[in-house]
């Protein structure tokens, strides 16, 4: 997910949640009246994205007689027991739910969600081809794509213009340029980066080779302690040092954190998203600051980012499964898509629909390269849910930054984590 919404979004989407054990069996009731019940994840600023909602709750109701919709909004950080007591008891289930793309396989597992036929919805024939990919498991869609994140190079143009200075052409770059500035506004974080960052960091690591796991078989074994991916650990956790981002500020720090010292104008530069931009928007940063792709081990490369977003799913025990999937394709569709970017800033998961507000909003062109470049994502295994639950990375990330562990040792300590998670 994006763990969306500034906060939710960052939160969403990078939060992995415990395995569910079991789900709803279908009951094979498919009613056409009554209410329809709807989980979205709330917002810090829930207002403009409610507004559009109640839009597309208007609009199905007035084409459905004898039908009602429910939303409620629920908390990203609660929502594994919230999903966890719904997949145990349709009675307390939603119909439709938003949910966070890196937690679709472990709740496919569970039985918690139906498959969502997109044939014949011609809406869905313009959705990226990579972007759907993270609304699938063993090859078969369990959502639509509401929104899709990916971060970018956020930097201080007033900072960099009075110390001479053009942004980074390659990962290589970044941080004897944060050295630089911290040496000579020693106010400012070079970078803001954070230990519990694993989002921002996961780039450095695709760029230089490495990655989280790759398959095998049926299953996954980790491979964070490769050469490649320890090249790139090494080139992050460089970047939290007293030079530059000094540990005891920035090891604790997640995504939220370390953009919110870029807002606060502490901080020369940060790896943050699309849906972080209206926030900076109106920080103290306003109108001081650019945004360029986060850029690859060599010039004119983009680092591989996550690709984070989140879906609108149909639950698996919905005894009103046909209403449920037209409202996903309702509010998942490219009206709402687009009145939702106008709200929130969310960047759409259609590709007109993107070219569209990428044409009338430039400043999206970064965020738009960093997803044509190309982007990765995490092992699509329900097993990834225990990797997360552990902290498994941040943890590995922390090690290093923080407590200054070889991480020759820390990455093959993850690594043994990570293997005993795929093989449970």
């Amino acid at each position: 997910m994006r763990f969306v919404v500034a906060a939710a979004v960052g939160a969403a989407v990078l939060a992995g949640c415990a395995p569910v054990q079991s789900g709803p069996a279908s009951t094979g009731t498919d009613e056409q009246t009554g209410q329809l019940r709807v989980w979205l994840f709330d917002e810090v600023n829930r207002g403009p994205k409610e507004a559009v909602v109640q839009e597309a709750v208007a609009e199905f109701q007035n084409a459905h007689q004898g039908v009602t919709v429910d939303v409620q909004y629920i908390q990203v950080q609660t929502r594994a027991e919230r999903f966890k007591a719904a997949f145990s008891d349709p009675q307390s289930a939603p119909d439709v739910a938003e949910f966070g793309n890196t937690d679709l396989a472990g709740y496919v597992a569970g039985g918690g969600f139906a498959e969502v036929d997109l044939a014949g919805w011609e809406d869905g024939k313009d959705l990226l081809p990579a972007v759907l990919d993270t609304a699938k498991v063993d090859g078969k869609v369990y959502g639509v794509p509401w929104f899709v994140g990916v971060r970018a190079l956020y930097y201080r143009t007033d900072v960099f213009g009075e110390l001479g200075l053009r942004p980074p052409a390659t990962l290589d770059e970044i941080a004897p340029l944060a050295r630089r500035v911290r040496q000579a506004r020693p106010d400012l974080l070079g970078i803001s980066a954070g230990g519990k960052y694993t989002y921002g960091a996961m780039p450095f690591v695709w760029a230089n080779g490495g990655d989280i796991a790759r398959k095998d078989g049926d299953g996954y074994v980790s491979t964070i302690d490769s050469a490649e991916s320890k090249a790139g650990l090494r080139q992050y956790t460089e970047l939290i040092a007293d030079d530059i981002c000094p540990p005891a500020q920035c090891a604790g720090n997640g995504g939220d954190a370390s953009v919110e010292a870029f807002r606060a104008g502490k901080a020369a530069m940060v790896v943050g998203g699309d849906f972080n931009r209206k926030s900076v928007d109106a920080s103290s940063a306003a109108g001081k600051y650019a945004v360029v792709p986060l850029p690859g081990k060599t010039p004119g490369s983009i680092a591989p980012a996550f690709s984070g977003g989140n879906l609108l799913g149909v639950l698996g025990g919905s005894q009103r499964k046909t209403l449920a999937t037209e409202f996903v394709k309702l509010l998942g569709g490219k009206t709402y898509q687009r009145k939702m970017f106008d709200a929130m800033g969310n960047l759409p998961t259609f590709g007109d629909v993107q070219r569209e507000v990428s044409a009338a909003n430039p400043v999206l062109e970064p965020f738009v390269k960093t997803l044509e470049a190309g982007t990765r994502f995490v092992p699509v295994t329900p097993d990834w849910a225990k990797v997360d639950a552990q902290a498994v990375l941040p943890n590995l990330l922390q090690k290093v930054a923080a407590a200054g562990d070889d991480l020759d040792t820390a990455a093959k300590a993850a690594a043994d984590e990570m293997n005993a998670a795929f093989g449970s």
